[in-house]
């Protein structure tokens, strides 16, 4: 493939630094509000059936709008769709900091979600765009990919924080400063490369059919965690999302025009990095939900205390991301890093598969922590910079915006099917156990059966981490990426469906 890269755009390190400012901030809240929900379900009278909105709302606007943001991206600019996002996700965090009800709390978190999912794929793309070259791509991706992995547990210890020293209106309102800052950066430092855009017209039963399909997929994960699997509205927004997205990919594979190229879904590397990494998340969901709930619960931890204790895993993600993966990534092939990295972070969970109620946090909780973070962050590097690696500066969008479809999927996926059988396993427990009800006390009877449930759930964590890692091997056959070009999957250079983004300047 011949050179078409010109010189780098001189600012991009700079537009890096705010570029990770907003992704930060869109991380962050996706854990921040689940700390201080106990909180605000309290002063605005929410009830528990209702509770789940706050989170679902921004979930299901997120998760259904993200191809649509994406290709937006692509028509419109990506730095104009990064700072509308920036702007409309401030002043939908100022809404929710402000709530006097509950109808204003989830209109708030539903308005985020919209406006992240302008936001989230547009600061990937921009990076897609600018970082061209292997090795400062790798060093660019190592930073984005210790954000994106670590930024859900800083949120923890952020959410506990505002939470139990200020209040919880704090956990939105503390988004503004962040947007304020990346929004000013990004108007002085963050330019488009010229003809980058993609003017092509919006393919309107594309943008219904794929924001209908991932929202019926989202919400039935949603429910079922709430109401069971079988629950007939359930069933219903299953066999939706799979007839919608069905027919999504029937009218892409015709549409002059698709608001998702099926070339960008269906080149081996980048389809085994979605589906691996979707697979990932659902895994480290679980470690977010479960060891959240056996610290505070189970070993009383406080919710800064709790935050704090997630440090292990922050420092592993950062180590693992910008040490191992961003120095490997130009040297080895993706899949040495991706199998890998997946491989230890199951190492990590099989450990805290083996959690009693009064184990260590010392001597299991955290070199488990250590594990998961150097694994993911190892992983997540290559993977964010491989999801967009080669693809047309005109797809790079929407490209960007498969990963986080992939992500957000998958964390509906892992809350609602750990959740499940987690619960499962309790109740199983307490069925067969009951003779010790008595010997144990009320206390510590809940305590191992809950427990019980949490290694379960972690157990299938594990076996989902290893799958992640297979596939990763098995379809991730690029070579290392030190320079514009990209494989295909039979190893040769794929240079119809995948090429060098264009740095035009």
């Amino acid at each position: 493939m011949p050179e078409t890269a010109l010189q780098p755009d001189p600012r991009r390190w700079k537009a890096l630094a705010f570029i990770a400012v907003a992704q930060l901030m869109v991380v962050l809240d996706a854990t921040i509000v689940n700390i201080a929900l106990p909180s605000a379900q309290e002063d605005l009278g929410i009830s528990d059936g209702n509770r789940q909105w706050v989170i679902t709302a921004y979930a299901l606007a997120f998760g259904g709008l993200l191809l649509f943001g994406g290709r937006i991206a692509d028509l419109w600019g990506r730095k104009r769709t990064f700072v509308t996002g920036l702007i409309g996700f401030a002043a939908a965090s100022a809404l929710g900091g402000a709530a006097t009800g509950q109808a204003m709390l989830f209109g708030a978190r539903a308005l985020q979600g919209v406006f992240g999912a302008l936001l989230a794929p547009a600061a990937l793309s921009l990076l897609a765009v600018l970082f061209t070259e292997g090795k400062e791509r790798a060093k660019a991706f190592g930073i984005y990919g210790a954000i994106a992995g670590g930024g859900g547990a800083v949120g923890l210890i952020l959410g506990g924080v505002l939470t139990e020293y200020l209040d919880w209106r704090w956990t939105f309102f503390v988004n503004i400063p962040f947007a304020v800052v990346a929004v000013l950066g990004a108007m002085a430092v963050i330019h488009d490369p010229k003809g980058s855009r993609n003017r092509s017209s919006l393919d309107i039963p594309g943008v219904l059919l794929a924001t209908s399909g991932l929202v019926a997929l989202v919400y039935g994960f949603t429910r079922a965690e709430a109401e069971g699997w079988t629950d007939t509205l359930t069933l219903v927004m299953f066999v939706a999302s799979v007839v919608l997205l069905a027919a999504f990919v029937a009218v892409e594979s015709k549409v002059k025009n698709p608001l998702l190229p099926l070339r960008v879904l269906l080149e081996r590397n980048r389809g085994g990095v979605y589906l691996s990494l979707g697979l990932a998340v659902i895994a480290m969901f679980g470690v977010f939900l479960f060891l959240t709930y056996y610290l505070q619960i189970v070993k009383g931890y406080s919710p800064v205390r709790t935050g704090v204790a997630f440090l292990p895993m922050i420092v592993g993600m950062i180590v693992g991301s910008t040490q191992i993966g961003a120095r490997l990534m130009t040297r080895v092939q993706p899949r040495l890093l991706l199998a890998p990295g997946f491989l230890v972070a199951a190492l990590g969970m099989l450990l805290l598969a083996q959690m009693e109620p009064g184990s260590s946090y010392a001597a299991l909780v955290l070199p488990a922590l250590v594990l998961l973070g150097l694994g993911l962050g190892t992983a997540f590097m290559p993977a964010m910079s491989l999801a967009t690696y080669g693809v047309q500066p005109r797809d790079s969008g929407v490209a960007s915006a498969m990963v986080n479809t992939s992500q957000q999927v998958g964390g509906a996926i892992g809350t609602a099917l750990l959740n499940t059988i987690a619960a499962s396993a309790t109740t199983d427990w307490i069925s067969s156990h009951a003779a010790e009800a008595r010997t144990l006390g009320r206390e510590g009877f809940a305590n191992s059966a809950a427990v019980h449930g949490y290694s379960t759930a972690i157990w299938w964590a594990v076996g989902i981490l290893v799958v992640s890692a297979a596939l990763a091997y098995g379809l991730v056959t690029t070579r290392a990426q030190s320079g514009h070009e990209v494989t295909g999957g039979d190893g040769t250079d794929a240079q119809d469906e995948v090429q060098a983004p264009v740095m035009v300047h």
